[in-house]
């Protein structure tokens, strides 16, 4: 089977940066980018999907999405009818990034039980499966521990069949199956503690390489089908990538070696990154890499030489 082509996605929360907003989507439509893509917390951004459906209005082709909604913050139901109503007026260009959340800091300023991880894993299961039973333009029916739905037909019908495509990612073997599963794409992350923080030792290549495995025997014969995604944790086009691979390996308590083979990491001149992302996408099927903001305009000559190929 030939490798999926590349694409690359721009994740960026909606500060003031003193930009305008529909001017950094166009921008970002220019420079090649696949997708413009808002993650959800509850500090101070702009909230996901009002942000993505005019970013959606003021561009043609460019792919809009969450990266990715806490599933703790919106009822299934109403999530459909915002994200399909979001589908229909851009035109077929969302797509919907899930997760079961892991910010505890933010449940708690908000009064919003932080409930185990398998817990908060079980919701987001239900979640999916009541999205996708909304979106198929049928009765759907559905009873769960967390979640009931009787009789209800989900309106407006996306425009995209089946609904918009959906990401799920994370580190943990639970989610991973769920993505491996259910997912259009599954994204490969850093693990999240019981305590609400992340593992920053979890980007190794041997962290993912065991994540992709797990997708694998989850997947079973749709894992071919199944695009991979990676969120860049660090992205600096530089000459002497070696001094900063050990202050990003004390940083992370990686070795500076496994820091510059991290699927997480894109560290070095535009070829190097080019050559980096190419292995990687031959070694674990990487093919779909989303960036923070801050990288937009020194990552594009790899986004210029890579998309769609």
């Amino acid at each position: 089977m030939s490798p999926r082509s590349f694409r690359f996605g721009l994740s960026l929360a909606g500060f003031d940066h003193g930009h305008d907003w529909a001017e950094m989507a166009r921008r970002v439509e220019d420079l090649g980018y696949a997708t413009m893509l808002v993650p959800d917390h509850l500090g101070d951004q702009l909230a996901p999907l009002p942000a993505v459906a005019v970013a959606a209005a003021a561009t043609t082709s460019l792919r809009v999405g969450t990266f990715v909604l806490d599933n703790d913050y919106r009822h299934p139901v109403l999530l459909a009818k915002e994200a399909a109503t979001v589908d229909v007026l851009s035109g077929g260009r969302l797509e919907i990034g899930l997760g079961a959340g892991w910010r505890k800091e933010e449940y708690d300023a908000a009064g919003i039980p932080f409930d185990r991880g398998a817990v908060r894993v079980e919701r987001l299961e239900e979640s999916v499966a009541v999205l996708k039973g909304l979106w198929s333009g049928r009765p759907f029916t559905f009873s769960g521990r967390h979640y009931q739905v009787t009789e209800m037909e989900g309106r407006p019908v996306p425009l995209q069949p089946g609904g918009p495509p959906l990401f799920v990612g994370g580190g943990g073997p639970r989610l991973l199956a769920l993505a491996g599963r259910e997912a259009s794409t599954a994204g490969l992350a850093p693990r999240a503690r019981p305590d609400g923080t992340l593992d920053a030792a979890d980007i190794s290549p041997a962290a993912a390489g065991a994540k992709v495995d797990r997708l694998r025997a989850a997947a079973g014969e749709r894992f071919d089908t199944l695009e991979i995604n990676v969120l860049a944790v660090v992205v600096e086009i530089v000459d002497d990538r070696g001094r900063r691979a050990e202050d990003l390996a004390r940083r992370h308590g990686l070795a500076p070696e496994d820091i510059l083979a991290s699927p997480h990491v894109l560290l070095g001149t535009t070829s190097q990154v080019v050559d980096d992302l190419l292995a990687r996408r031959e070694q674990l099927g990487v093919s779909y890499v989303t960036v923070p903001e801050p990288a937009l305009d020194a990552f594009a000559p790899v986004v210029a030489r890579l998309a769609g190929h």
